[in-house]
């Protein structure tokens, strides 16, 4: 395996790889000052879709493996394309849990969603009706503290993502092609720069004590915010996944680095069913994974969870009635258009 990869996709824990990272091109450098502590554990939102990570073979081919490490040399996004169940999602999450980089900030897109969801929240309301109520009993003003207004300001997955940090945290904008058209837009000046402004404490930051504002985070902790902006100091791991429903401008794509991702096959596709199911379930399993695969050429559309879906209710439905299996797994596993008919 080349040295100069930093993720190697071995399905194994190696968080002394990220500090091989040499320093980022000038053109890529940020000055954030570094905030102190690390980054939350990953939680059951990876290991889900991880799971066991026993030792496998390499979950992404070489090709795929130079892409990814493209993306985290030159801190540029990765967009990530492919099928509906080819690995696009679970890829944000392997590289977190391999490298050490903590829990995946996942920003899910949807029609509505606008570039402010993802940087931060303002709960105007709240502090207002906090104020009033502490206007009507002078008692409560230090319970409800409506002055602190970095108590109604909440950063987003991309916002919390950006925060100055030693180590890069791992984004993951889900979907991007679901999203408005102005969306892909208006995230350009964010990747480029690395920054973003709160106006809410920009307004404030010349007001004596007000220069720094403690807010929340999407992982639920309070960090400061100094002078109302937030400048990353290790470029974010950007995942952004595209089910190729449409183009995205050239812009964009000109800051992203491009990774196809082909629906898992062969050593890929053992790989995931052994994390799942242990050590040598691959093996136990390959009538069924013959039956999910034997159909490739046919070009209609069955997604890696049909069989695990399969692999695991044979496992107790049909435990004491093997002939059985191949009946149940061609329920689960056809394609997806042919259930919609």
């Amino acid at each position: 395996m080349d040295d100069w990869l930093i993720y190697r996709g071995v399905g194994a824990p190696d968080p002394g790889r990220i500090r091989h990272l040499p320093p980022p091109p000038p053109w890529r450098a940020f000055s954030g000052e570094p905030l102190p502590g690390a980054a939350p554990p990953i939680d059951s939102s990876s290991t889900r879709r991880l799971g066991a990570r026993v030792a496998a073979p390499p979950a992404q081919d070489a090709e795929a493996l130079e892409l990814i490490n493209a993306a985290l040399y030159l801190r540029r996004p990765l967009l990530v394309t492919g099928e509906p169940g080819s690995g696009k999602s679970t890829l944000a999450h392997s590289v977190a849990y391999e490298l050490g980089l903590g829990r995946v900030l996942q920003w899910p897109v949807v029609s509505r969603t606008e570039l402010k969801d993802g940087l931060y929240t303002y709960d105007a309301i709240g502090r207002l009706q906090d104020a009033q109520l502490a206007q009507r009993d002078e008692h409560q003003r230090d319970e409800h503290q409506s002055d602190d207004i970095g108590r109604y300001i909440r950063l987003g997955p991309l916002g919390t993502a950006l925060l100055p940090a030693e180590l890069p945290r791992v984004l993951l904008i889900d979907e991007l092609d679901k999203s408005d058209i102005d969306l892909p837009n208006d995230l350009l000046n964010v990747v480029e720069e690395g920054e973003f402004a709160l106006p809410e404490l920009e307004r404030m930051a010349d007001r004596p004590g007000q220069d720094q504002v403690r807010v929340l985070t999407d992982d639920g902790r309070r960090v400061p915010v100094q002078g109302g902006r937030v400048r990353c100091h290790a470029f974010p791991f950007v995942v952004m996944t595209s089910n190729g429903e449409r183009d995205f401008p050239a812009p964009l794509l000109r800051r992203c680095i491009h990774l196809h991702l082909d629906p898992p096959r062969d050593e890929r596709l053992a790989a995931m069913v052994q994390a799942h199911f242990g050590p040598g379930s691959d093996e136990r399993n390959l009538d069924l994974i013959g039956q999910f695969t034997r159909e490739d050429g046919d070009g209609e559309l069955r997604p890696t969870d049909q069989l695990l879906n399969a692999i695991f209710l044979t496992q107790h439905a049909v435990r004491e009635e093997p002939g059985r299996r191949e009946e149940i797994a061609e329920l689960l596993i056809r394609p997806l258009d042919t259930r919609q008919r």
